[in-house]
């Protein structure tokens, strides 16, 4: 690296007073007799000029907080120049650095989340005041100790295991009060994470009282319904009825069996949501299951003209019958709503690396791309006026959804308007069970 004009301009000017010096001092020294001598004084005191300058600099640098910069010439006063301007924008950087951490300080303690730093091996770096009363932190106490030992939540540990941080994992803290939390993991830089925390126990107390309401009003309708049914039916077979109000009876009779199976899918819906734990079971013949769904299909008075099902694996699926029933048989019933009389509808469950998969493909009129997230959702209906003329109850989906949860599984559904609709249910390899070592032939039944 090339050293600078004006360095080298002032080292010139070192070399000239230097030798200047000597040539005095040869020349004092001439007149006494001793030319070197002198030379060797003017140096001798050249030195300790440069020893007094080296003195004061390194005092200076000690106690520069405090302290001007001493005055020099040459030299000195060029490095004790550069060393100012290093100092002061040294001094400035500090300054700025310490006013932004202070403003993000301020910033994190205002918010109404909480925020944990986490490294690469989940060792607690900082925190801000909220993460530590909504996690019982405790500041300089719990930093550098790892977040699982100190969150101890089963959910919490099980969403750590999975490594799958998409959506937030709410846990229940019953300490010093009862509070929910929702806990979620965002990385960045080289391996850390951010622990973001909120409370939603207010959201979760109304869902709550949603839920109660729903299961309560379901309960109370369902006696009511009961009675209007059975007198509509004895009514209809009444053979004194007169002839003009046989449709008004039966218009009546065909809307409380709809409103029955509103609240039957409600009440199913609220035991579901009842609790967020892992459904246990045992093994289930699906290709059974599937071909007693087909057998239902074909019993309909309109149906499809194809149905299919197609059993890849004799593996077993293990769950809890009557909900993985109801979910199954909620995607069947969609497909045979939705699909006219000319189309197909086809069954298929297989088994691969990553589990077992139902899927149940129709040629139906197919949904929009818009219309996909929401589908779930309860009384979503995509077209109302055809959802209302086929009976839905706008539930099932719901009810797939959360039967799906509970297995460990999820629901992928692909459609295109005019090309029909394709819903999957993926299962977990946990929840699948290798078949006998006898062979099975892949089951195939077609309409």
């Amino acid at each position: 690296m090339t050293p600078p004009r004006a360095a080298l301009r002032a080292l010139g000017y070192a070399a000239l007073r230097v030798a200047g010096a000597a040539l005095a001092g040869a020349l004092l020294g001439l007149l006494a007799g001793h030319p070197w001598l002198g030379i060797a004084a003017v140096l001798a005191a050249y030195l300790a000029v440069q020893l007094v300058m080296l003195y004061r600099l390194e005092w200076w640098l000690q106690h520069r907080s405090v302290a001007d910069p001493p005055e020099a010439h040459g030299v000195w006063g060029t490095v004790i120049a550069l060393i100012a301007r290093l100092h002061r924008r040294k001094r400035f950087h500090k300054l700025r650095f310490v006013q932004l951490m202070r403003q993000l300080q301020q910033s994190t303690a205002a918010l109404p989340n909480g925020v944990v730093i986490l490294n690469d091996e989940r060792e607690i770096v900082w925190f801000n005041r909220m993460a530590g009363q909504l996690l019982g932190l405790r500041p300089n106490i719990d930093l550098g100790l790892r977040i699982e030992n100190l969150v101890r939540e089963p959910q919490f540990a099980h969403y750590l295991e999975k490594a799958d941080y998409t959506n937030p994992v709410v846990v229940r803290r019953s300490s010093p009060s009862e509070i929910f939390l929702s806990l979620q993991l965002v990385a960045y830089g080289d391996g850390q994470q951010l622990l973001l925390a909120a409370d939603v126990s207010r959201q979760m107390r109304l869902e709550a009282v949603r839920r109660d309401f729903v299961a309560n009003a379901s309960h109370e309708l369902r006696s009511p319904l009961t009675v209007i049914a059975g007198y509509l039916e004895t009514l209809a077979h009444d053979p004194a009825l007169a002839a003009e109000f046989a449709a008004p009876i039966g218009e009546m009779r065909r809307q409380a069996e709809r409103m029955t199976a509103i609240v039957r899918d409600l009440l199913e819906l609220s035991r579901l949501e009842q609790t967020d734990e892992r459904a246990g079971g045992t093994p289930l013949d699906v290709g059974g299951m599937l071909a007693l769904l087909r057998k239902d299909v074909l019993a309909r008075a309109q149906h499809p003209r194809e149905v299919r099902v197609r059993a890849e694996s004799a593996a077993t699926l293990i769950g809890r019958e009557s909900e993985i029933h109801s979910a199954f048989a909620n995607l069947v019933d969609n497909a045979a709503k939705y699909t006219p009389a000319e189309g197909a509808i086809e069954m298929r469950w297989w088994v691969d690396s990553e589990g077992g998969h139902f899927a149940v493909s129709d040629t139906g009129i197919g949904i929009a791309a818009e219309h996909l997230p929401r589908l779930t959702e309860r009384f979503y209906r995509v077209d109302p006026g055809r959802s209302r003329a086929t009976g839905g109850s706008g539930l099932g989906l719901a009810i797939v959804k959360h039967v799906l949860q509970r297995h460990g599984g999820s629901l992928e559904v692909r459609s295109a308007p005019g090309e029909g609709s394709t819903f999957t249910c993926h299962f977990p390899p946990e929840r699948i069970r290798p078949a006998a070592s006898v062979v099975v032939a892949p089951r195939t039944e077609n309409a």
